[in-house]
């Protein structure tokens, strides 16, 4: 179950925005917002991440804690405070020690594909505030389209997976059953390994492997 509806009604009250405010600030239609906090729809995962850095939370406490006012207070002060030791510069979430994760989105996968070598492009992804952390190189892809979708499992478009590099960008460095995003010199592929690698190994650019996956789809599954 999600609770990001009642935290965005919640955070609305503390910070006295109206819906109409709300929805601006994140370049929204009011209506949304209103869909949102009666949970009939929820954002995109972008909107999600936009909405964490803004209040100074976490997407993991805005998905899966239902956050009263006085932890809201609780998190605002601990927040100025934090921009007190620091100049007025504070991390999207300061409570979370983790790297940076670059977040490719669905639209830019060709530029991506253009420029995934240059550390300057790398960089000024933007961050997705998730947490968790890795030992290596993580990234996170959004995806798109519904080849992965298979009677309302699996993956979803707009579902956020979490990758993390395989170092040997090569076909034997697979397995069988794993999901992995596949960066070729073409196109970037978000695929579940079949038990052949036939046809793979050409034009590899990266390889990165799913460990997890953010998701703002509810199963509609009987039960």
């Amino acid at each position: 179950m999600s609770y990001v509806g009642k935290n965005i009604k919640r955070i609305r009250s503390v910070r006295k925005l109206s819906q109409a405010h709300f929805a601006k600030l994140f370049n929204l239609a009011r209506p949304s917002v209103g869909a949102y906090e009666e949970g009939r729809s929820e954002p995109k995962i972008q909107t999600l991440l936009d909405i964490a850095q803004k209040f100074g939370l976490s997407t993991d406490l805005l998905l899966t804690k239902e956050l009263t006012a006085n932890d809201l207070y609780k998190l605002n002060r601990v927040n100025e405070k934090f921009d007190q030791l620091h100049g007025g510069k504070r991390n999207a979430n300061p409570f979370l020690k983790t790297g940076f994760i670059a977040l490719v989105q669905a639209n830019r996968f060709s530029e991506y594909v253009a420029n995934h070598q240059k550390k300057d492009f790398i960089n000024a992804l933007p961050p997705a505030d998730l947490p968790v952390t890795f030992k290596g190189e993580a990234r996170a892809f959004e995806v798109h389209g519904r080849e992965m979708d298979h009677k309302h499992t699996g993956l979803h478009p707009g579902d956020l997976l979490l990758c993390k590099r395989v170092e040997e960008p090569a076909a034997s460095s697979l397995i069988t059953s794993h999901v992995y995003v596949l960066v070729t010199k073409d196109q970037v592929m978000i695929r579940r390994l079949k038990s052949t690698h036939n046809g793979l190994e050409q034009d590899l650019q990266e390889i990165w492997e799913a460990k997890g996956v953010y998701s703002t789809c509810l199963s509609t599954r009987p039960g």
